[in-house]
C-alpha cells in the first residue's frame, strides 16, 4: 500500500510541474496591462554571457501601459535595448540614457484573439502532459506486485481524482488568462 502512496505523491508533484510550466508560458503573453513577465524569456548578451534581462536590471510598471527597465550597470543598456528590439514581442524600447521605457500599444481585437489562441494551445499542452502523467501512474500501479484487483481499482480511482483536480487547475488558469487578455 505504501507504494501506491508514493505513486500518488509522485503524480501530484509531476502534475504540479505541468501547471508551473503552463503559468510560465502564459506569463509571457501580453495582456492589456504592462507586466514585467512579458520580458521573462528575453536574454541579454552581457559581457560574453547570455543572461535573462531581469538578472541585469530591475523592471517596474509605473502605470498600466509602461514598462521601465533600469539596468544595474549602464553598460547593459545597449544590449538590453537590442535584445528587446530583436525579440518577437514587437516592442519598441525608448532609451533615456540611464533607463529604458517601453510604451505598450493597445491590443487590437485581432491580436487579442491571437493571444487567446496561443494561451489555449499552452493549456492544451498542459492537459496532454497531465493525461500522459495519468497513464504513467496507472502503468506504475499495474506493475505493483501482490496487490489485489480491488486495490488496483482504488488506486485507479485515486489517480483519476488527482488528474481531474489538475485538469481543473489548467482550465482555471487558462480562464483567468483569457479574461486578462480580453478584458
Amino acid at each position: 500500500m505504501a507504494d501506491m502512496k508514493a505513486i500518488s505523491v509522485d503524480t501530484r508533484e509531476r502534475m504540479g510541474k505541468a501547471i508551473e510550466a503552463l503559468e510560465n508560458n502564459l506569463s509571457v503573453l501580453r495582456t492589456g496591462r504592462a507586466n514585467p513577465g512579458i520580458l521573462k524569456k528575453i536574454t541579454v548578451d552581457y559581457y560574453g554571457s547570455t543572461v535573462p534581462v531581469d538578472q541585469v536590471a530591475s523592471i517596474t510598471t509605473p502605470d498600466a501601459r509602461t514598462l521601465v527597465i533600469t539596468p544595474w550597470d549602464r553598460g547593459a543598456l545597449g544590449p538590453i535595448e537590442r535584445a528587446i528590439r530583436d525579440s518577437d514581442l514587437g516592442l519598441n524600447p525608448n532609451n533615456k540614457g540611464d533607463t529604458i521605457f517601453i510604451s505598450l500599444p493597445m491590443l487590437t481585437e485581432e491580436r487579442r484573439k491571437e493571444l487567446v489562441k496561443n494561451a489555449k494551445n499552452y493549456a492544451e499542452d498542459a492537459r496532454i502532459a497531465i493525461r500522459n502523467l495519468r497513464k504513467h501512474a496507472l502503468d506504475e500501479v499495474k506493475k505493483l506486485e501482490g496487490i489485489s484487483s480491488d486495490d488496483i481499482k482504488r488506486a485507479e480511482t485515486e489517480v483519476q481524482k488527482i488528474t481531474d483536480e489538475y485538469i481543473g487547475r489548467v482550465d482555471q488558469t487558462f480562464a483567468k488568462k483569457e479574461q486578462d487578455i480580453l478584458g
